[in-house]
């Protein structure tokens, strides 16, 4: 933690929005946080993957200020570290200036920035007070951050979601960073979309809130990326500066391997491939218990597709938790290896190993088929229909046009949901998502 001698020497050199965005390399793609799945091992995946900035997860600020179990179990001394977790971004969810401050103050030499979360849409933060619950409350949120730009070492940012009023909108943006927020993140949904009520991201109001806001702020867009080809399309049509992934992210890494377009390795990566740099990353990084706690939920994103078709697998890889040892770890990513490897040795696997993309559709992109054994976006179910026909169908009730016949079978869920941690659910005031 920095003394005040240290704070007012940092305070007088801290860069401000975009000096800040260029030190840091102007990153354009970037790791979102999302609850106990933005830790240390992925972002170091992600990052070999093409991210170019990437968020912590989500961190209670006053059990991170008061708790020096919760910061173990949060927090490691890797995490931060020049050599392999930079350019990042620690967030904290808070309702109190004094807690936030304290905890920003534990990672300021650890990070580039620290973001506050306006984001949150889940139960828990309604009943912990923070999070998209703050949206009505801005001169608390305007106190919060800042306290951390007037007292911090390094910069805060902030992360929002959207009111159905454009106007009203702006005018929280635009409080926000009078207050002193250094980027600003747009997740264009409005707090009430979560859960099956997700649904489209507003890039409508995203682009309106980047057209009148002061040309120089340093702005982000969040929402609508299931492919590579979506985020150079969103930069182009928002005039943002990055675009932020989460659940595209969780599903596929390779969504941010947008230099590498056509490339399949690259941006529809085997799963095989991506399990094992990951374990290994995971083995190599045992110090982050975030890492090994948040192992079992990624092994089973990234082989969403792969294990409806390999059920033997899945009933191996669902008995295991942090506490066994890697070696049993080892047999499931063996096991996975071992049957793309058979999958590949059948005689027409080049006709199977194809990529199709399918007609543009209203929202302005295009679905695609992607084979099992390669990483892709999930698109869950609601009630029988998944999330990419419920929005054609959405489209073409407003239009009255057909629906195309072609959509995969699968379905993007807003990644600002995954509150799966069985320690915050016991405290009870732990982070949601953002």
């Amino acid at each position: 933690m920095s003394t005040a001698s240290d704070v007012g020497k940092a305070q007088s050199s801290k860069l401000a929005g975009r000096a800040l965005f260029e030190r840091i390399g102007k990153p354009t793609k970037i790791v979102a946080p999302m609850v106990d799945q933005s830790e240390l091992a992925w972002r170091i995946l992600s990052r070999r993957y093409g991210a170019t900035l990437a968020y912590t997860p989500m961190l209670h600020a006053k059990l991170f200020a008061t708790s020096e179990k919760y910061r173990r179990d949060m927090w490691s001394d890797l995490d931060g570290d020049e050599s392999i977790d930079r350019p990042l971004v620690v967030q904290f969810c808070a309702n109190d200036p004094e807690y936030l401050l304290k905890a920003a103050q534990l990672v300021e030499n650890k990070c580039d920035a620290v973001d506050l979360n306006l984001g949150c849409p889940q139960g828990i933060a309604k009943k912990g007070h923070y999070g998209s619950f703050l949206m009505e409350e801005w001169d608390l949120v305007a106190n919060l951050i800042n306290t951390l730009h007037t007292k911090l070492a390094v910069p805060v940012t902030a992360k929002i979601r959207i009111f159905p009023d454009r106007e009203k909108t702006l005018a929280y943006a635009k409080m926000v960073l009078d207050a002193g927020a250094q980027f600003l993140t747009v997740h264009g949904r409005l707090r009430e979309q979560k859960g099956q009520q997700t649904g489209l991201a507003d890039w409508a109001t995203i682009k309106y809130l980047r057209d009148n806001l002061p040309s120089d702020t340093v702005f982000f867009a969040n929402g609508n990326i299931l492919y590579p080809e979506d985020i150079p399309r969103c930069m182009t049509e928002l005039g943002c500066d990055a675009v932020m992934s989460a659940e595209g992210n969780l599903y596929n890494p390779g969504v941010f391997n947008i230099e590498h377009i056509g490339d399949k390795e690259k941006t529809f990566p085997r799963v095989d491939k991506v399990l094992r740099e990951y374990f290994e990353i995971v083995k190599q990084h045992n110090c982050s218990v975030a890492s090994r706690t948040a192992m079992k939920n990624h092994f089973f994103k990234i082989l969403r597709p792969f294990l409806p078709n390999h059920v033997d697998i899945r009933s191996q890889l669902a008995q295991l938790s942090p506490k066994h040892p890697f070696e049993e770890w080892e047999n499931v990513v063996a096991a996975v290896e071992q049957a793309v490897l058979d999958i590949f040795a059948q005689p027409d696997i080049a006709t199977k190993d194809v990529i199709t993309t399918h007609a543009p559709q209203a929202w302005g992109g295009a679905y695609k088929t992607v084979p099992y054994w390669r990483c892709q976006p999930y698109f869950r179910p609601v009630n029988g229909v998944t999330a990419d026909k419920r929005v054609a169908q959405q489209f073409a009730d407003k239009d009255d046009v057909d629906i195309p016949s072609c959509t995969p079978s699968a379905v993007k869920r807003d990644a600002d949901q995954d509150l799966e941690s069985d320690k915050r659910k016991e405290l009870r005031k732990e982070p949601a998502s953002t």
